[in-house]
């Protein structure tokens, strides 16, 4: 058994992580540390885990678990981690954005793998740290990469994407508030979104020669959980053989499906999965990317991570389905 210890409790990843890793066939939870809820049962932060699982938050950790969760808020991985020491045997999965950069992936002698399993699978079974991307950078990484691989990437990207509430994290603000955000949307950090760092650098790691800009839009949306992303490009290449190219790059990874029907958002909420729908007028092609911002997009890829890691099937413990209505 792998037994796993999560920092930072208290908060929507953390939660998503719970409920998956209760029910995995390979991991115990050792402790789920939170200092603003130490002594107090999960379930005061997770409602939706009252009834399936009686253990308390701590503010102490067990330095020799086999794996820890950082579920930090951005920036404050790299402070826990000076404060706080872990065997030599400890993998470190950080769902925070301190190390996903390669200016970043080297901490205090410890190398951070940038783990997104279908770009860097067979490194990522030999790491012990590892930075697990953001969920905007998974949707759209996603949907460019077998373009990049092919180097059919050529002229600036569009991509217009929204995400649920839950993106903002569990900290109530102006934004998330109901009465806000409810029959409402705004666009926020347009053209700079901080995922754009790791979206090109992934896109140049199979594309070295790729300079076009990727003009991104992301939304905020009036729903809970999700990320629906659009991107057009110009592609001179048939929509068959564009097809082909996807479906070649994801035939060994059984999270991605490529589709040319419509797809919705609600075929994947609530699981790992990462649906991908292509199209083509001219020579624009269009790609639809779906994504769980919590589960593929955070604390499933995560746990297909440490599956990864400790040598196990990555889909172990990630058999979720859709809620579909």
């Amino acid at each position: 058994m792998i037994n796993i210890g999560i920092i930072g409790g208290s908060g929507y990843t953390a939660g998503e992580l719970i409920r998956i890793l209760m029910f995995h066939p390979n991991a115990t939870i050792d402790f789920v540390y939170s200092t603003t809820n130490a002594g107090k049962q999960l379930s005061v932060a997770h409602h939706d885990l009252m009834g399936d699982i009686e253990m308390n938050f701590t503010d102490t950790v067990n330095p020799n678990v086999n794996v820890v969760f950082l579920c930090l808020g951005h920036g404050k991985s790299k402070s826990f981690l000076e404060q706080n020491q872990f065997a030599n045997h400890t993998k470190i999965i950080d769902l925070g954005n301190d190390f996903r950069l390669h200016k970043d992936e080297i901490f205090d002698g410890k190398k951070f793998v940038y783990g997104l399993p279908e770009l860097n699978k067979a490194v990522i079974k030999n790491a012990q740290f590892i930075a697990n991307p953001g969920c905007f950078a998974t949707a759209i990484q996603l949907a460019l990469l077998p373009l990049a691989k092919n180097e059919m990437l050529t002229t600036d990207v569009h991509i217009n994407a929204t995400t649920g509430s839950t993106g903002a994290g569990v900290s109530p603000s102006e934004t998330t508030h109901f009465s806000w955000r409810s029959n409402n949307m705004s666009h926020y950090k347009a053209f700079e979104h901080q995922h754009l760092g790791e979206i090109n650098q992934s896109v140049n790691q199979l594309q070295a020669d790729y300079t076009n800009e990727l003009i991104f839009v992301p939304n905020r949306g009036d729903f809970a959980r999700g990320i629906f992303a659009t991107l057009y490009t110009t592609i001179e290449e048939s929509l068959e053989d564009v097809v082909a190219k996807y479906e070649a790059f994801y035939k060994d990874q059984p999270f991605v499906t490529v589709t040319t029907t419509g797809i919705n958002m609600k075929q994947v909420v609530q699981t790992n999965k990462c649906i991908i729908s292509l199209m083509k007028k001219g020579n624009r092609l269009l790609i639809t990317s779906v994504i769980d911002n919590l589960t593929k997009g955070a604390s499933g890829q995560a746990i297909q991570n440490m599956n990864l890691m400790f040598g196990l099937d990555e889909t172990t413990g990630l058999h979720l389905k859709p809620s579909g209505f």
